[in-house]
């Protein structure tokens, strides 16, 4: 069976080889037909810890590694407008 992968934001790196990653899901609610926003924190095993707040990194579901931590970082997708990296 395939794992999930997601797509999401850092939000945190306060606990040793562990990210907190938000990811935000959009989906159409089924009376009003409005387009609706939720998000969710995933905990995330960040080995090196090389990782750092605002970046945009896609996690992949595994094993249990702790009580609360299921997913491990695969790959940095990007940064946020607001750590834009400047090309001199």
């Amino acid at each position: 069976m395939p794992r999930r992968i997601l797509q999401g934001t850092v939000t945190s790196t306060a606990n040793d080889k562990t990210v907190v990653v938000e990811v935000e899901r959009r989906f159409r609610h089924p009376l009003y037909g409005k387009f609706v926003k939720q998000n969710k924190k995933y905990k995330a095993h960040d080995e090196n810890n090389e990782y750092k707040v605002g970046e945009i990194v896609a996690i992949e579901e595994h094993r249990p590694i702790s009580k609360t931590k299921s997913w491990v970082v695969k790959r940095r997708v990007g940064v946020t407008k607001d750590e834009a990296v400047d090309v001199e």
